[in-house]
């Protein structure tokens, strides 16, 4: 049975997102917990990690890397094979396309895939959480235009949907700028920092200190807030 998987809007690894982290790890497998600094490979992925291990130490559990940096990273079947026996996976911030061109049918991300589809926890925040829908908003304007955004197909873990991250602060200009492109079929999932929609037992929940937007379809869009039912978000993959 698949296991949790809980998509943040950002602001990760700081006070506020005791309730969906603390959630992860209550139903996380036995196993090692992993930090994946993919997204923030071109920044700062060792200031990512230490944050991750800073953080989750203070909950009461050891992180530690999965190092999957590079595509060369994503092939390797030593990685692999230790993502297999992952019980918990975070996926931080960082390039919202990153992800998907090092990890998209590589090894690495199948083994996570099979972890998460075998109980083990799974969580993106920002990028990390963009990379798991069927789309990923990447940058669509030249500098110094980056509220325009346009759709690039992603990970596909939950099918038809594209993650807004950031909502309460830059994220909300986002919406406007992919209104005309937006595929009929997609669902856009605004979540503000600190704030994530959480997949559990056979339903989403929007947990953490702000609200989570769900726009479907033509209907407007319904902000929902913490401990509150997920509505019209499809099921993951799993």
């Amino acid at each position: 049975m698949a296991g949790i998987l809980s998509l943040v809007g950002g602001d990760e690894l700081n006070p506020g997102n005791e309730p969906q982290d603390e959630a992860l790890i209550r139903a996380m497998r036995p196993g090692p917990a992993y930090v994946v600094a993919t997204a923030a490979a071109r920044g700062k992925p060792d200031l990512g990690v230490a944050n991750a291990i800073r953080w989750f130490d203070a909950l009461g559990v050891e992180m530690q890397e999965l190092p999957v940096r590079t595509r060369a990273d994503a092939s390797s079947k030593e990685i692999a094979s230790r993502a297999r026996s992952g019980g918990l996976f975070y996926l931080v911030g960082g390039d919202p396309g990153l992800v998907v061109d090092v990890v998209e049918r590589s090894r690495v991300w199948s083994a996570i895939v099979d972890a998460w589809r075998n109980g083990a926890a799974l969580a993106g925040s920002s990028a990390g959480a963009m990379a798991f829908g069927e789309w990923s908003l990447i940058r669509g304007g030249r500098w110094p235009n980056h509220d325009e955004r346009r759709f690039k197909p992603a990970l596909g873990l939950v099918p038809h949907v594209a993650v807004i991250p950031h909502r309460d602060t830059f994220g909300a200009r986002w919406r406007s700028s992919v209104g005309l492109a937006k595929p009929a079929d997609a669902v856009l999932l605004g979540l503000d920092e600190r704030t994530a929609a959480v997949w559990q037992d056979g339903a989403w929940t929007a947990l953490g200190a702000g609200t989570v937007e769900v726009s479907a379809g033509g209907s407007e869009p319904r902000v929902v807030r913490s401990g509150e039912r997920v509505d019209d978000l499809p099921e993951p993959a799993g």
